[in-house]
């Protein structure tokens, strides 16, 4: 009875420690799966989100001026496969090739990279190769040397580090950009004066966005329109620069009058910032707003040069 009595006695705590041992185990391993995720995905995916809007604004502005003439969706669909995949593939590579702060180190991210790298290629060339099939859409040739260039001197600019920077990302928007007058085109056949146009546009609307987001980052902690202007000098030249850009455009006919609208909300947005109560800055709202813009920018747009430009 002794026996059976302590028999009984010492098989609970086993099992009771191996389940403290189990919860223990679990518990520091959820911790490095989830550390290894998000580092797989920073690995694969791009990190700079607002330049996927960067990207697709001015392909919607231009595809939306171009479906009022043409109705051929297809080279459009074959043009936005390759932009993504392309814009995509960007990031992969960088981690495979190690020109980015995020490298692939281990073998299995090697290989995760690697699959990436490989398969967003064959997408992008596939696409490419059926858009650029038999010398059609011939003019994305020069197009494409422009944007690459631009890409070119964004890379030495950014050597230049932190006083380099802001040049850098408007020199890399002017190549994002040109998915503008590239949609307008594959969809049009034209490259004309329209697709000039749009891109003027789409550089003028980005890169104010990238200068109120750099001014918003570098005077949170500023109080007062003095204090505001002091640091935002540059930005507030800018909207006057562009002010007077659309001015111009619209007196000499590149751009219609009423197009100009689509830019209220833009300059409205930054002046205001200098005269508005001082208050935290909250970057998710600060994000979601330019997203905002971005849509009532598309809207307004496509919708005043619908109403008033006719196509060539």
């Amino acid at each position: 009875m002794g026996v059976q009595t302590q028999t009984l006695w010492e098989q609970p705590p086993k099992l009771a420690l191996s389940e403290v041992e189990g919860a223990v185990l679990e518990a520091e391993t959820d911790p490095a799966k989830s550390a290894r995720r998000a580092r797989r995905r920073a690995l694969i995916l791009p990190r700079e989100h607002g330049a996927w809007g960067l990207l697709l604004v001015p392909m919607i502005t231009g595809a939306g001026v171009a479906f009022r003439a043409s109705a051929y969706f297809t080279p459009f669909l074959l043009l936005l496969t390759t932009a993504l995949a392309l814009f995509w593939l960007r990031t992969p590579l960088e981690s495979l090739l190690g020109t980015s702060a995020m490298r692939a180190q281990s073998s299995e991210e090697y290989r995760t990279v690697k699959s990436f790298v490989m398969g967003l290629g064959a997408i992008a060339a596939v696409a490419l190769g059926a858009l650029l099939w038999t010398g059609r859409n011939a003019e994305l040739w020069p197009l494409g040397a422009a944007v690459l260039a631009a890409f070119a001197g964004q890379a030495l600019l950014k050597k230049l580090g932190r006083r380099a920077r802001m040049l850098s990302e408007v020199v890399g928007t002017i190549g994002l950009t040109a998915s503008a007058p590239a949609a307008y085109y594959v969809i049009t056949g034209k490259f004309n004066a329209i697709a000039w146009m749009l891109w003027l546009a789409n550089i003028l609307f980005a890169g104010d966005q990238i200068h109120y987001v750099q001014l918003r980052l570098h005077t949170a902690t500023a109080e007062g329109f003095r204090a505001k202007l002091t640091r935002g000098w540059d930005f507030a030249a800018g909207q006057a620069v562009m002010t007077a850009v659309l001015t111009i455009a619209c007196m000499t006919g590149l751009l219609p009058k009423f197009a100009s609208l689509a830019f209220a909300p833009l300059l409205f947005r930054g002046w205001f910032y200098f005269i508005q109560k001082p208050g935290p800055l909250r970057v998710r709202r600060l994000g979601w707003g330019e997203l905002a813009h971005a849509v009532a920018f598309c809207v307004l747009f496509i919708a005043t040069i619908s109403l008033q430009r006719p196509v060539q």
